[in-house]
């Protein structure tokens, strides 16, 4: 019975908790038993915090006991991103800049989903000051992506794809700035919401862009996207009964994010698309006028907030650093304070119109990314290809950033791709409804 946890959705667990079928404490000794003996756990998790799941597991034990549940989740053990800050125990972003960091308070999505009796497991390897989409980390580790052992797992949340694709948690919590969410969640067969700008707190997570830094869950279906959102923002759960997709109008960017998609990506989305069609979905292509004009924006809007964010602390240590995340910090110097409010003011024009030329479809949909994940020999030995292959990586996520929405994406049935969705600003709820509908129909 067991083994059959390590495979089942949080909402699943949840249900069985509920029916008094799992005891909580026995599904967490589960999840530590299996965490002891995996080979790959030390690649996935950071550090795990056993003392806190056991004393978590225990009190969700007592409640279900007593018919006290505090939420659908209750009693259900999570792995966190290693930039939310966990009392007690170090964070410290996978930068050996902090190493030895430990706050003194967990962030607060944590305390939230924390009250809503989630059993924190531990913390997970990510990319370094989750300034990758690639995932690889030669400062503190790479985890292996779940369809190839050889390939880089998508990043930044990559510890949290793999803790969940590789069976050691049933769901985990990361953050998305420019698809550092939905990339590894994509090449891990998983479902990944990337939430609105403001819609989750970031007190306590460690930053990156805080003009674009969001908090996510990757997991087994959108029932789960569903129920952490609600656990950690501490609202009621979106209702996904009777999500159907006749008449659902859909619109495939046709500008920018169909160029230049590798076979595989494209085969999957393609597969995706034709059974949404066939589920009633009307599905359309055309471009968005502004989309291109938008990514070339992006360099003046992330680089500079994020050298200015770090600049102290990598400037005094800067060998410490993996070099191609050093550069990548470093070209925040190349651009003025005039351009940087230039490129703002004009984001805020093109998302209006961004919004006006999408406001007639239920979602824009494309390729979560244009390729699969690299061999991980190959970024490491060649940095030019490690730069290209992280930017064609992010460049369909990065639109979703960019004009500020909501996004989910979700396997398309190809290994290591997913379709990804994209609504407007807080339609969370309206997206994972439509989101439910959408894996159904893909199953």
């Amino acid at each position: 019975m067991a083994e059959e946890w390590l495979k089942m959705s949080a909402g699943a667990l949840g249900r069985e908790i509920g029916a008094g079928r799992i005891d909580p404490v026995a599904l967490c000794e589960c999840f530590l038993d299996a965490l002891a003996a995996h080979p790959l756990a030390g690649r996935i998790y950071a550090r795990t915090t056993p003392e806190r799941a056991r004393a978590e597991a225990e009190a969700a034990a007592r409640r279900a006991r007593d018919g006290l549940r505090r939420s659908a989740l209750d009693g259900v053990p999570v792995s966190w991103k290693d930039l939310f800050d966990t009392a007690g125990t170090a964070t410290e972003a996978g930068s050996a800049l902090l190493e030895g960091r430990v706050p003194e308070r967990d962030a607060e999505v944590l305390e939230n989903a924390t009250r809503q009796g989630l059993v924190c497991l531990g913390k997970t390897h990510m990319s370094e000051l989750a300034f990758s989409g690639l995932g690889y980390n030669p400062i503190t580790e790479t985890p292996p992506c779940v369809n190839d052992p050889e390939a880089v797992p998508g990043g930044s949340s990559s510890g949290a794809a793999t803790s969940v694709a590789f069976g050691l948690a049933p769901a985990a919590i990361g953050s998305d700035t420019g698809g550092s969410v939905r990339i590894p969640a994509a090449w891990n067969d998983l479902v990944g919401l990337k939430t609105t700008p403001g819609r989750l707190s970031l007190e306590g997570v460690v930053p990156l862009v805080a003009s674009f830094d969001t908090v996510g869950p990757l997991c087994r279906t959108v029932e789960d996207a569903a129920l952490l959102l609600s656990a950690m923002g501490g609202t009621h759960p979106a209702d996904l009964r009777e999500a159907g997709l006749k008449g659902v109008r859909l619109l495939i960017l046709e500008n920018a994010a169909m160029e230049d998609l590798r076979d595989a990506p494209r085969a999957g989305f393609e597969r995706a698309v034709e059974r949404l069609r066939t589920a009633g979905a009307v599905v359309e292509t055309g471009p968005v006028e502004g989309v291109e004009e938008a990514l070339s924006l992006a360099g003046a809007l992330y680089t500079p907030e994020a050298y200015a964010t770090w600049q102290d602390a990598i400037e005094a240590a800067p060998e410490r650093m993996y070099p191609a995340i050093l550069a990548r910090f470093r070209t925040g110097l190349e651009f003025s304070g005039i351009e940087v409010m230039r490129a703002w003011l004009r984001l805020k024009e093109l998302r209006a119109g961004w919004a006006r030329a999408t406001a007639g479809h239920d979602a824009v949909i494309m390729p979560t990314s244009a390729t699969l994940p690299p061999a991980m020999h190959r970024v490491a030995a060649d940095e030019d290809f490690y730069v290209a292959e992280n930017l064609l990586a992010l460049r369909n996520t990065r639109i979703g950033n960019l004009f500020g929405c909501c996004a989910l994406t979700i396997p398309t049935g190809v290994p290591s791709t997913g379709i990804m969705f994209l609504g407007p600003p807080l339609a969370e709820e309206r997206l994972l409804r439509l989101g439910a509908a959408a894996e159904a129909a893909l199953a």
